[in-house]
């Protein structure tokens, strides 16, 4: 009798960090630049696109003084030629007063004239009000393995309900949360969904609520404040997208933050403390290992 076949099962870091604390992971950013794009996506998506040279580097430049963050979207299953129109959105995910604004735009050096500037800053850049959500699945396999591995099957399901609002998107950070998922507009990042809890996040968001259990932080806010929020809608079980109003953070000493959010009128206080977790690989691709941020919520 020969022996048996033995399969070689292929490191997934989303798999190495399930014990790896979310709350407090998303990134801190609350402008961001989304671009319909066809092309294959690479690791670098913007850089390794095959938009014009003047355009990849004058975006990049003009993104990163204005503090935008550029990602590049397409369809779930479907692609647009390169000589027509594309779409573009334009997304400020303030905690109190966030929108979106769309246009197409008929050439890529049309990119070079988008305000963003005016969208760091938070006021109108003069395209089309865009008053729907916006569901972004990661799925870039080239940046790395768990998100196409994870992402694509929860970008399918939720893209079959809401077709309009879904788009697989370049990089949310944190692979090792995939199957990863952003809403717009107000920036609201989860991590490790399957399908069926992407499907219910969907739901959840177009209704104007949001699921704690899943949230890794509000991109508006830093770290210890995102990890207050999540702690704090969980422990009064609230799911409104505004049922939490920050009324303010301060760091206090050995690292610690105090947070206070306001809900129907009355102040709650939480003292933030930085944990170091387990180690864990960051990256399907990389074989380092680091201790998993967290953080301990308590109140005072």
């Amino acid at each position: 009798m020969s022996e048996p076949e033995v399969v070689e099962k292929r490191f997934r870091c989303a798999v190495g960090a399930l014990g790896a604390p979310m709350a407090g992971s998303a990134g801190e950013e609350s402008s961001f630049l989304l671009i319909e794009y066809s092309g294959a996506w690479g690791r670098k998506a913007l850089e390794e696109s095959r938009l014009p040279e003047e355009v990849r580097v004058g975006l990049a430049e003009g993104a990163a003084e204005a503090g935008v963050r550029v990602m590049l979207i397409r369809r779930h299953g479907r692609s647009v030629a390169d000589s027509e129109e594309f779409r573009v959105f334009l997304c400020h995910a303030s905690a109190h007063d966030p929108w979106v604004e769309t246009t197409r735009l008929g050439v890529a050096e049309d990119l070079l004239d988008l305000d963003l500037d005016g969208l760091a800053a938070g006021r109108s850049t003069g395209l089309e009000r865009y008053d729907d959500a916006l569901l972004l699945v990661c799925t870039n396999g080239r940046r790395d393995a768990c998100c196409a591995e994870f992402g694509r099957p929860v970008a399918a399901e939720v893209a079959a309900a809401h077709p309009e609002q879904t788009w697989e998107v370049t990089h949310l950070g944190g692979h090792r949360f995939a199957s990863a998922m952003l809403t717009l507009p107000h920036g609201l990042s989860y991590g490790r969904l399957d399908p069926h809890s992407a499907s219910l996040i969907a739901d959840l968001t177009l209704e104007g609520r949001l699921d704690p259990m899943h949230l890794r932080g509000r991109t508006a806010y830093d770290a210890p404040v995102q990890a207050a929020e999540i702690a704090l809608l969980e422990e009064l079980s609230l799911d409104r997208v505004d049922a939490l109003d920050l009324a303010g953070s301060a760091a206090v000493g050995d690292g610690q933050t105090r947070v206070r959010f306001l809900h129907d009128g009355e102040q709650h206080t939480l003292m933030v403390t930085p944990r170091v977790g387990e180690a864990v690989r960051a990256s399907c691709g990389d074989e380092k290992v680091k201790p998993a941020p967290g953080f301990l919520t308590e109140r005072i």
